[in-house]
């Protein structure tokens, strides 16, 4: 009777531990097992170019669209990246910002004590609840229902553990905000960072790594987003603007006065006119990479260098072929609907 109650017991904890970790939002567009993923790298191994050597590289920008379509865009970034724990900013999706009343001018973070992995789980890391504690409490919105509703963070996530199984991240979703308040609340973000690097003896990039999750322009009448028209000439003119904006920003040093002419190109005419940029990075790769160069000149001094990796989008080179690969895509492709994301890293100079 004693085992049968014992055994009832340990069922239960397990069911209410698996309850308490974040569950993955987005089970079609991304993969959630290593099998999988294999497949996936397989493909990838053998009609892509080799990556580059990741020595140097501190930081990063990730799309955040399926597999199916990014995947080639994703692995340049991932597959050479080998560090202990990831800092991650995110996006709040639109979708996300309804259910939630759009709270603006603050970082979401989560509660949860671990994630879904690839396969299993992916740990926290303490980082999180040490930038819960000393942030000022305006500056900060605890939700487990934001991060389960915003798949923008999770995408990033397989690609981490693959080649990383003991990865632990930090999560932090970045909300609108205009440019004053993006430099404050990172400057104060930046020296929590700065502080949690130097006290652990962390080296950036070996043991630490600091990554933007973002896609580029989203074109189509769904998305009531269609200056150039709907044909092939459009789309060649949509994704030669983004070719530019991610260019720009990506490449050669990295300072506040490039990431706040980047807030114009992707903002339009204000910071709160969603209709002005169909970037849906528009807030999290500003304010991240503001919060990522300050804290790494605090803790070493060194300004940035960036290098565009890859761009596409998921009219030009469509989905890979990969047979029964166990997820799929979410979202249709043509001249009249098609999003662009691009990947990039980030070295001390």
């Amino acid at each position: 009777m004693k085992k049968l109650i014992f055994l009832a017991l340990a069922a239960l904890a397990l069911a209410a531990r698996a309850q308490d970790v974040r569950p993955a939002k987005d089970d079609v567009g991304f993969c959630w097992q290593r099998p999988q993923m294999e497949r996936l790298m397989a493909l990838l191994a053998a009609t892509e170019p080799p990556p580059p050597g990741m020595e140097g590289v501190v930081a990063g920008i990730s799309p955040h669209d399926d597999y199916l379509y990014a995947g080639r865009v994703y692995y340049p970034l991932f597959k050479n990246l080998r560090a202990k724990e990831a800092v991650i900013f995110g996006v709040t999706h639109g979708t996300v910002r309804k259910e939630i009343g759009d709270p603006k001018g603050v970082l979401i973070l989560d509660e949860y004590p671990a994630w879904t992995g690839l396969g299993g789980t992916v740990a926290i890391s303490p980082l999180r609840e040490r930038i819960r504690r000393e942030l000022p409490a305006g500056d900060v919105l605890v939700s487990n229902k934001a991060h389960a509703l915003e798949h923008s963070i999770e995408a990033l996530v397989p690609w981490l553990q693959y080649f990383n199984p003991g990865i632990r991240i930090t999560p932090i979703m970045v909300t609108a905000m205009p440019y004053e308040r993006m430099e404050e609340l990172s400057g104060r973000l930046a020296a929590i960072l700065a502080g949690y690097v130097a006290e652990n003896r962390l080296a950036p990039g070996r043991d630490i790594v600091f990554l933007v999750s973002a896609d580029a322009n989203h074109y189509g009448g769904d998305f009531a987003n269609v200056p150039y028209g709907e044909d092939e000439a459009a789309h060649a003119r949509g994704i030669a603007e983004d070719r530019r904006i991610a260019g720009s920003l990506a490449g050669g040093t990295l300072d506040d006065a490039k990431i706040r002419q980047l807030t114009r190109e992707l903002w339009g005419a204000t910071y709160l006119d969603y209709g002005g940029s169909y970037w849906c990075g528009k807030y999290d790769i500003p304010f991240g990479l503001l919060a990522i160069a300050k804290a790494l000149r605090r803790a070493g001094g060194r300004g940035l260098k960036g290098e565009l990796l890859r761009y596409a989008d998921t009219y030009s080179e469509g989905v890979l072929p990969l047979k029964k690969p166990g997820f799929g895509i979410t979202a249709p492709f043509s001249p009249k609907h098609w999003v662009g994301f691009f990947s990039a890293r980030f070295a001390q100079e």
